[in-house]
């Protein structure tokens, strides 16, 4: 999408990080926002070694003013916005009542209400100039439910309920288009990073596919907006199970998450990055811990 004014929201890590690099290597004009400064001046740095112009914007998505200043700066700098990427998101482990109040409020405001706040900002932007395409990065997780991800849960379902309704709304305008892409497991930092109180840490669970590829879907969205895009080879078959044999499902989702999407590394209970971003040597610990396993 050459000359396209690209805003990425949670643009520092996974698939944010993939789909601004994605973005940058079509030439188009970037506006990447995340809360880490130090992450983000990274993934700018590396957008403007593809030759793409980018201007970094350190934005909070749960505080509706840091949001409206991302639009009124990609405007600024570039005079439109064609295309509106989130990404932004958190994550808490542990069974519901072991996870504490205030963490599971902080998940659904961070990214449910958080898109919303998105949404109202963008489409005003888009209604003001006829066109543009808002695309949200969902999960499968907002179509099946899974054990010790229930704030996660809540938020991506609500999340596809958000979507299906704006699009209903936006049926009057022709140029603007609001898009789900919904992969299933990712190789992101979301898992390390999360919250936990489950005394394991979080791990995507088979199969598991890289944030390239959900980026790539994404990129092809924005080319050609569609309503919902599913990225993941087992995600038809996961939601079959999930809506046609309900009580097979849920007998086997415990023992199968507690195989395959809880690692066997122990950890302490922690807020993990959802209440604020981890420190740049806490993330780059992590990252070399996670190199070393391999």
């Amino acid at each position: 999408m050459p000359a396209a004014t690209v805003v990425v929201t949670g643009a520092s890590s996974g698939v944010g990080r993939a789909t601004a690099l994605a973005f940058a290597r079509t030439g188009a004009r970037l506006v990447v926002a995340a809360r880490s400064e130090v992450a983000l001046g990274t993934v700018a740095d590396e957008c403007r070694d593809l030759g793409a112009p980018v201007l970094a914007v350190v934005a909070d998505v749960t505080r509706p003013e840091a949001v409206a200043a991302v639009a009124a700066e990609a405007v600024t700098a570039f005079g439109v916005l064609d295309v509106w990427v989130h990404t932004a998101a958190v994550m808490a482990f542990g069974r519901f009542e072991d996870v504490p109040a205030e963490v599971f409020d902080q998940v659904v405001t961070t990214d449910l209400l958080g898109s919303a706040t998105v949404a109202r900002v963008a489409l005003a932007r888009f209604r003001a100039q006829g066109s543009g395409v808002l695309i949200y990065g969902g999960s499968l997780l907002g179509t099946v439910v899974t054990p010790y991800t229930s704030a996660y849960v809540v938020s991506k379902w609500g999340l596809r309920a958000l979507v299906r309704g704006l699009r209903q709304e936006t049926r009057d305008a022709a140029g603007i288009h609001v898009c789900l892409v919904a992969p299933g497991a990712v190789d992101t930092p979301i898992y390390r990073n999360a919250a936990n109180f489950a005394g394991r840490f979080g791990q995507p669970p088979p199969p598991v596919d890289r944030p390239e590829k959900v980026a790539a879907a994404i990129l092809r969205c924005a080319r050609r907006p569609r309503g919902t895009v599913t990225v993941g080879a087992a995600n038809w078959f996961i939601r079959f199970g999930f809506v046609a044999t309900p009580g097979l499902y849920d007998a086997l989702v415990g023992p199968l998450m507690r195989i395959a999407g809880l690692s066997r590394e122990r950890v302490a209970p922690h807020c993990g990055n959802v209440f604020a971003p981890l420190p740049p040597l806490a993330e780059a610990c992590r990252r070399a811990s996670k190199a070393t396993r391999r």
